[in-house]
């Protein structure tokens, strides 16, 4: 390989995407690598940065609840019982759906029973549709979220009572 050959190499190399090259042959051995300042040449602090927004779900006030004669409100074990839900979340970003499709009913509604493995709804990501399964048994309490809203990782979807 000559040296015009060589210059030649370099100039499309610079050209190129390409970080490094490395030619061999019986007597003779060339590498040529691109610096790594070309990669980074952008200044990134003239770039406009955008912070997700993440929908909150609404903040529900309570009331004081009313006495009863004995000194025990009458809220305490409705609250007791709703520590015991468990939630199912989501285990990917995408969109929710209740039913397998517009014609068909829900998977699953408020009171029904599900059992490890039952569906309970499908989450749509870039065109696959993923069903979603129960890993535990309980009633469903309660849906958290919309048909075909947009769901986050690890976004609660519905509240089981495990009893």
């Amino acid at each position: 390989m000559d040296y015009k050959q060589i210059q030649e190499l370099i100039k499309l190399i610079n050209k190129s995407n390409i970080g490094e090259l490395s030619i061999e042959e019986k007597d003779f051995k060339i590498s040529i690598k691109q610096k790594e300042e070309k990669f980074y040449q952008a200044d990134i602090s003239q770039i406009p940065v955008q912070q997700p927004v993440y929908a909150q779900p609404p903040v529900q006030t309570f009331q004081q609840p009313q006495q009863t004669t004995a000194g025990i409100t009458a809220a305490e074990p409705a609250a007791a019982k709703a520590d015991n839900f468990i939630t199912i979340k989501s285990p990917m970003i995408g969109t929710f759906y209740k039913r397998p499709s517009p014609d068909k009913s829900n998977f699953v509604e408020i009171g029904d029973e599900i059992a490890p493995g039952k569906v309970v709804c499908i989450i749509e990501a870039m065109k696959l549709f993923n069903e979603i399964e129960s890993e535990i048994s309980g009633k469903i309490v309660k849906i958290l979220v919309e048909d075909s809203s947009p769901v986050e990782y690890d976004q609660p979807l519905f509240l089981v009572d495990p009893s």
